[in-house]
């Protein structure tokens, strides 16, 4: 692609521009951190006058998923997002994961992956976080089951890590951190863990993922019932400096 672009002497904000997508896009697919979609394959070899070679390209990939398919829309949607929510309550967000427990994380799975898959994933999934520390962070906010929080996932070593990492994330600036308890007799979010953002147009979308593929909510009825939740789960759940409390307890018992 980048080849291509070159010959057509045209800089990648210049393609950007025509394709009407981000420059860090054009350099992200250039550079290897983003795979070329088919859609823009197709888009680039009109423009590019590539005939169809773009296109041909992607059609004939070999299957090497880091991220399936199915979640690429939303990886792309949290790297420009500037707003985010997540509820989760079966395991930490990627973005506060902590690389040894991301590597139990992708261990626990059936059929296993191979050791350079995991690798491959683990790496994948931190560079996500580079999110949190940009000069001007998106707006992020997290609300995690104490099921999730207390899970020693990976070991004691991985848990006691993950614990002192989530409350140095609590701290980072953007980002709010709350612990549903539980003890709590009433929960707004029963049927499982979702993402509420909003795109930089303002543009309000959902996301859930079940055991075998995702949804990418867009309907405003639908991601509306979904902020609905998030709003009285945050309500549920303990504030921020609460949760902070919780995390100091649980490593003053460690």
């Amino acid at each position: 692609m980048a080849r291509f672009r070159e010959t057509a002497a045209l800089t990648q904000r210049e393609l950007a521009d025509r394709i009407c997508v981000h420059a860090e896009t054009v350099a992200s697919i250039e550079q290897g951190r983003r795979p070329l979609k088919p859609d823009l394959a197709e888009l680039l070899d009109g423009v590019l006058e590539t005939k169809g070679a773009l296109g041909t390209a992607v059609a004939n990939m070999p299957e090497i998923d880091l991220i399936p398919a199915w979640a690429e829309q939303y990886m792309d949607l949290e790297r420009e997002a500037i707003a985010l929510s997540f509820f989760a309550n079966q395991v930490l967000p990627g973005l506060l994961q902590t690389e040894s427990y991301a590597r139990a994380v992708f261990r626990s799975r059936v059929p296993a992956f191979s050791e350079d898959e995991i690798n491959a994933f683990v790496a994948a999934r931190l560079q996500r976080q580079d999110i949190l520390h940009r000069k001007v962070p998106p707006t992020i906010s997290f609300i995690v089951s104490e099921a999730v929080v207390l899970a020693r996932l990976g070991g004691v070593e991985v848990y006691l890590e993950m614990l002192r990492h989530l409350r140095t994330c609590a701290n980072l600036l953007g980002v709010t951190l709350q612990i549903m308890p539980l003890d709590r007799q009433f929960h707004a979010a029963l049927d499982g863990p979702f993402v509420l953002l909003e795109t930089p147009d303002h543009q309000h979308l959902a996301y859930t993922e079940t055991q075998r593929g995702s949804q990418l909510v867009t309907d405003p009825n639908e991601v509306s019932i979904l902020a609905q939740k998030y709003a009285m789960l945050r309500t549920q759940a303990l504030n921020p400096e609460e949760t902070k409390g919780l995390l100091d307890r649980l490593l003053g018992e460690q």
